[in-house]
């Protein structure tokens, strides 16, 4: 709870508000607050809009108050896709899930969750494959996208697939994969996973039309920051826990050292860049990366294409622009 505490001790008791939306112990800033922000990320805005073509929005949230936004359409409001951040959400789902008593833990073998899908593939190994074996990507099937962009295989198919190794051995980023978990939820909970969503997550996240539909997923940017916010307060909410403790701490931390495309460490279904850092990632610069030592998460969009992806200015701005700006708002004496 270190960092609800840290929201309390900066900002103090007010009304919650994160722009026009209720969030997690975020008070109205003050003037004098507003003005520090704008002063700390003075220019950001026209840098992202005159050299960094591909990034489209970006939120900064400092102590669970926005204090940076940039909208390249001029459209806080809307709903842009995010990529493979719908893993991340995902996985918080899984947590949800694990909280209010729907899975009983990650070890489960998912075959003792899904038997009608015992006769889809006859290989003995499968019997020991887990929860926590696909939200690491260590599943073992066969994959062949050492870019992370194939589509996605209905379950049945994601299942049916050979194994290369045995669960647990091996990295491999898995776009099969998250069928099989969307399946595992509809299956535990008796909820399509989109209601699933907006019932456990999205809804008590206060999210505004999220649309969550054929495993595509899209937000708004300060509700994708939202996602981070969540692992970053412990996984509680205005003061309700949405996740386990214990989850909300393994979800982020190294499950393994991963592999391509972003050759990082990996958690479950969230990349770790260090043990203070970690993000979730969608193809083409969707970003939404939580930096604990700072209480900052940051949100970033951007037009996805092959060369964006390529140039990755969206971690870029995060990691340099914007991490700087944030750093000369934490030397400000206001919250």
């Amino acid at each position: 709870m270190r960092h609800i505490l840290l929201c309390w001790l900066a900002l103090g008791i007010h009304t919650l508000a994160w722009g026009a939306d209720p969030v997690l112990q975020a008070p109205t800033p003050t003037a004098e607050a507003a003005q520090l922000d704008a002063r700390a990320f003075n220019g950001i805005a026209e840098y992202i809009a005159e050299k960094l073509p591909d990034v489209q929005s970006a939120v900064v949230v400092l102590n669970c108050r926005q204090a940076f936004a940039y909208y390249r359409d001029g459209d806080a409001d809307g709903l842009r896709p995010v990529q493979s951040v719908v893993k991340s959400a995902l996985a918080l789902l899984i947590g949800t899930a694990l909280q209010r008593g729907q899975l009983t833990s990650l070890d489960q073998p998912v075959l003792a969750l899904m038997p009608e899908w015992q006769t889809l593939n006859s290989d003995g190994r499968l019997a020991t494959l887990s929860l926590r074996h696909l939200l690491s990507m260590t599943a073992g099937f066969e994959v062949n996208d050492a870019t992370g962009t194939a589509p996605a295989l209905p379950p049945v198919q994601a299942w049916a697939r050979p194994l290369v190794a045995a669960p647990g051995e091996r990295f491999a980023y898995d776009n099969g994969v998250p069928p099989l978990i969307i399946a595992v939820l509809e299956k535990v909970t008796g909820q399509p996973v989109d209601a699933l969503a907006q019932n456990q997550l999205f809804g008590p996240l206060a999210m505004r039309g999220p649309r969550f539909a054929d495993g595509r997923l899209h937000l708004r940017t300060q509700d994708m920051a939202k996602l981070g916010q969540l692992l970053l307060s412990d996984g509680v909410w205005n003061g309700q826990a949405l996740l386990t403790p214990d989850f909300a701490t393994q979800i982020h931390q190294r499950a393994n050292a991963g592999g391509a495309p972003l050759r990082l460490p990996y958690g479950l279904f969230w990349w770790t860049a260090s043990p203070d850092s970690w993000f979730a990632s969608g193809w083409g610069g969707q970003l939404v990366w939580v930096h604990p030592p700072m209480n900052m998460v940051v949100a970033v969009t951007s037009t996805a294409s092959p060369a964006g992806a390529e140039r990755g200015q969206a971690l870029g701005l995060a990691r340099a622009q914007l991490f700087q700006a944030a750093q000369r708002r934490q030397r400000m004496t206001a919250p």
